[in-house]
């Protein structure tokens, strides 16, 4: 007689235990991964981890999101910045912790596994699958502006509407946004550590392109043309705020990559706090050059709009033609870590048998997962070669927050069932400091269009769908998979000191 089945409700509510999760990743000693297969290399150290962040958050947003942002707002989108900069500041606290305390690859979703249950994992690894998967596309979409602005400035020649850009925008095929994952695809089987130093290279030269920015708009800032300041209403801002917040997506990517960072119980937050200090900083005042330079109501429509500004400024090419070329520099390397992040998510998913075995499957000679990364990239280039970019900047604003969101009570959810933990870092003004994380998430959640809410439903509801389907027959927690060690181990970081 077959065996009862457990009910779902079970079933979605099991955690899978922290002693396994650090035991897989062989942050507890042990050598082998899921499965007795390889591990991934921990050869990440904190500058190169803080470049991951800076990269990622930096060059998804401030290269195109004005151009979005500021026709909601208008100069008050500084105020939208300082929002969701606050918010973000929150939430890295909770973030610190969390990956301090589980320094494992999958980011919320492994926090979420050991917290919530593995169906709200489940989910948590879909929003996340949809986050860095639409941060890259919408990225690559971004690269081929910056790549005509920039050959054309230098050569006179630019690609064609038709090769450009995605049917919705008038186009047939957005090529560059094709080349471009393509060559992030090949960066990335090559391995972590060889990604990461170019990826540190890059944002060396997007730091400086942004500060060249920065002081070039400051010659034609104008203070008038921050007036009126609220044309569109305290409305506008709470809008505004919550498409920009996609770009805070870097944070989520440095725990992401907690599996391969030496020491990451220390570097991990090290890196979170060092990032977004940087990251704040760097838009704020890119943000108010911009609005000092230009006008408002000239950054509708407006493409490679910051390289225009410096075009429009000077009165001379060289300014746009030396940014430019940094912007394609700069995007390439977002588009990186962006892949980068969505891999390692499957790869936990895989390693958990919440997804099939492939995406689990590491490469001995490379120590990365290299069909993972291959089906990611087809997927990535299909989004960024044929949806528009304004379809997609939404969608990853959803994704991110709901992920932020779930750090936040996942904080809170391991204080109460494991306060003997080992932790690197705790959260300063617990528990009201993940309180107000979770309340500024809910607030930029409304912020955001009833389509966007539509197109997340289907895909959650799709999620649902291939964990009912398949996640929850092939759970690794579902079999005898666990060791008497691990069950040992993990009710001993549940007894308090």
């Amino acid at each position: 007689m077959a065996p009862d089945r457990p009910p779902l409700l079970a079933v979605a509510l099991r955690k899978k235990p922290v002693a396994d999760l650090l035991a897989e990743s062989g942050a507890s000693g042990g050598t082998e991964g899921a499965e007795g297969g390889a591990q991934l290399q921990r050869s990440i150290g904190l500058w190169q981890l803080a470049a991951l962040g800076i990269s990622c958050t930096v060059g998804t947003g401030i290269f195109f999101v004005l151009t979005t942002s500021v026709p909601q707002a208008g100069p008050a989108v500084l105020l939208s910045f300082v929002v969701v900069a606050i918010a973000a500041g929150l939430t890295a606290l909770c973030y610190c912790e969390l990956a301090s305390a589980i320094p494992v690859s999958g980011s919320s979703y492994s926090y979420a596994y050991a917290t919530l249950g593995e169906g709200v994992a489940f989910a948590v690894g879909a929003c996340l699958l949809l986050e860095y998967g639409v941060a890259a596309s919408a990225t690559a979409v971004s690269w081929g502006e910056y790549l005509n602005l920039f050959t054309d400035l230098l050569f006179g020649v630019r690609l064609p509407d038709a090769l450009s850009a995605a049917p919705g925008s008038g186009g047939v095929i957005n090529l560059p946004a094709v080349v471009l994952v393509g060559l992030c695809c090949l960066l990335l089987v090559r391995g972590a550590r060889e990604s990461a130093v170019v990826n540190a290279v890059m944002v060396a030269v997007k730091v400086l392109v942004l500060l060249l920015f920065v002081g070039v708009a400051l010659t034609g800032f104008e203070a008038d043309r921050l007036h009126p300041f609220l044309p569109l209403g305290i409305a506008g801002v709470g809008t505004a705020a919550s498409g920009i917040f996609f770009s805070f997506i870097g944070l989520d990517a440095i725990s992401t990559a907690g599996e391969e960072v030496r020491n990451p119980r220390r570097t991990v937050p090290l890196a979170l706090l060092l990032s977004l200090g940087v990251v704040t900083a760097l838009y704020l005042a890119v943000a108010v050059t911009a609005l000092g330079a230009q006008s408002w109501t000239s950054f509708s429509g407006q493409e490679a709009g910051l390289a225009q500004i410096l075009e429009r400024v000077t009165g001379a090419h060289w300014p746009a033609l030396v940014f430019a070329g940094g912007a394609v520099i700069s995007i390439f390397s977002v588009t990186l870590v962006s892949i980068y992040g969505q891999t390692r998510i499957l790869y936990s998913m895989g390693r958990d048998g919440l997804l099939p075995p492939l995406f689990a499957k590491v490469s001995p000679r490379t120590r990365t997962p290299v069909r993972n990364t291959v089906v990611v990239c087809a997927g990535i280039t299909a989004l960024a070669a044929f949806v528009p970019l304004d379809v997609l900047a939404d969608l990853t604003s959803m994704g991110t927050l709901v992920a932020f969101a779930v750090v936040s009570v996942g904080v809170m959810v391991l204080r109460r069932t494991q306060p003997a933990l080992p932790r690197g870092f705790r959260v300063p003004g617990y528990p009201v400091t993940p309180v107000l994380s979770l309340a500024a998430c809910a607030y930029l959640l409304y912020g955001l269009h009833a389509s966007t809410y539509v197109l997340f439903a289907v895909w959650l509801a799709g999620a649902a769908v291939l964990y009912l389907r398949y996640g929850r027959h092939h759970s690794r927690l579902g079999g005898p998979s666990r060791t008497a060690a691990s069950e040992a181990v993990d009710a001993g970081s549940r007894t308090g000191p």
